[in-house]
C-alpha cells in the first residue's frame, strides 16, 4: 500500500527525537527497504537506534541531511 504524503508532518515540526523508519525514508525520499539495507549493513548516512528490536531514526541527524533549519 502506497503511503500519502499527508500522513507525515513536515520534517521542521517534528517535536521527538526520533521518527520510524517510514517516516525517515519519506523524508529522505528512499524506500523503508533502503534504511533497513542502511542499518543492517551500517553503511548509510546515518544509523538508527534500535529500540526494542525496532529502528529509531534521530530526527537531528535527518535535519542536518536534508538542510531543515
Amino acid at each position: 500500500m502506497k503511503k500519502t504524503t499527508n500522513q507525515f508532518p513536515p520534517l521542521g515540526e517534528v517535536t521527538s527525537p526520533t521518527v520510524s523508519t517510514d517516516a525517515a525514508a519519506h523524508y529522505l525520499n528512499r524506500k523503508p527497504q533502503t534504511l533497513r539495507a542502511w542499518a543492517c549493513l551500517e553503511n548509510g548516512p546515518l544509523r538508527p537506534a534500535r529500540i526494542n528490536g525496532r529502528l529509531a531514526w534521530p530526527v537531528v541527524k535527518l535535519k542536518e541531511l536534508t538542510g531543515v533549519a
